[in-house]
């Protein structure tokens, strides 16, 4: 594995809330466990493995899964960029911002969330009421991030200039500490940090997703990874598509086992899967052209300094009707 995947692994990989957890998780059948492909999956809080795992699709596995973990998207699309995993999900906007750093990655497969599991909150204290109200203030949020966007995207709607707030980059660890502290007024973020923020800190969303975000992420695969383990890639998307539509009927038991795996309360992690509502769609024109769109709102932010056509980071060989 080149040095810079190596790093990346070791930095990111693991990081739960600021709580060390295993590097790698090992999933494969008995008779599995001699099979030559490995699988390198990238998940975010353990949520695709804590699916799968409830859902039993990690049985009779034809390869071996090797999981690693991070704490946001942004870490992920650098390992997925860096070949130090073979596919991973991440959301809709950092999938934008590896394809415009250049990563070689496709976007394989798509889900579709409720947006309501993002939002900016503050201190339940906080004299901040509405979005209106973050002129001036520093919100904290990761780069690269479904956060990000939701940050550039409200104040947008609420006629407030970049310029007009302080933006900070951070990993959510470093965020959730910062709220608390008072070194920032507002934290732009997703769940399960939402829930959790929600429900044990007694903070507020002051604003979310509706109307502003597509609700859309994605599987991505290294474009080497597709050439050379497309049939464990099509296997793996399959069951995950199968995973999540269980997992709409069975938010107690996908709480339940996510909790076991991460440690969050599963009363936070019910919260989260009632809410997203998450199900697998369909690569389309239409879905295309909501990537667009973001992809267009960080241009005129001039976050993304040229304007990107999205076509290309989707590879649409994985339809869903074989999932």
């Amino acid at each position: 594995m080149p040095p810079l995947a190596n790093r990346l692994l070791r930095k990111f990989s693991g990081l739960l809330l600021g709580a060390p957890v295993a590097l790698v998780f090992m999933a494969a059948a008995p008779h599995a466990v001699l099979a030559e492909t490995t699988l390198k999956v990238g998940d975010q809080q353990l949520q695709t493995r804590g699916i799968l795992e409830a859902a039993g699709q990690l049985k009779d596995l034809p390869y071996r899964i090797e999981w690693f973990n991070f704490p946001a998207a942004q870490p992920l699309g650098e390992a997925l960029n860096a070949g130090a995993i073979d596919v991973g999900g991440l959301g809709d906007a950092p999938l934008i911002f590896a394809y415009a750093a250049g990563a070689q990655v496709r976007a394989v497969a798509a889900t579709r969330s409720t947006p309501r599991d993002l939002a900016i909150i503050v201190p339940d204290a906080s004299p901040i009421r509405t979005a209106a109200d973050l002129k001036g203030k520093r919100i904290a949020t990761t780069r690269g991030s479904i956060g990000h966007y939701l940050a550039i995207a409200t104040l947008e709607r609420e006629g407030i200039k970049l310029s007009d707030v302080s933006l900070r980059f951070m990993q959510p660890a470093d965020a959730k500490a910062a709220l608390a502290s008072g070194n920032v007024d507002a934290w732009s973020t997703w769940d399960p940090y939402v829930a959790l923020a929600e429900q044990k800190d007694h903070d507020r969303a002051i604003a979310n997703g509706i109307n502003l975000s597509s609700g859309l992420s994605f599987q991505a695969a290294t474009e080497s990874s597709i050439k050379g383990k497309r049939a464990e890639i099509a296997d793996f998307l399959k069951r995950v598509a199968a995973g999540q539509r269980w997992a709409l009927a069975h938010p107690d038991e996908v709480a339940a086992m996510q909790s076991k795996v991460t440690g969050l309360p599963p009363e936070v992690l019910k919260t989260v899967y009632q809410r997203a509502q998450l199900h697998p769609v369909a690569i389309d024109d239409g879905l295309v052209a909501e990537q667009q769109k973001t992809a267009d709102l960080y241009h005129r932010a001039d976050v993304i300094k040229t304007r990107l056509d999205v076509t290309q980071s989707f590879d649409r060989q994985f339809p869903l009707d074989a999932r």
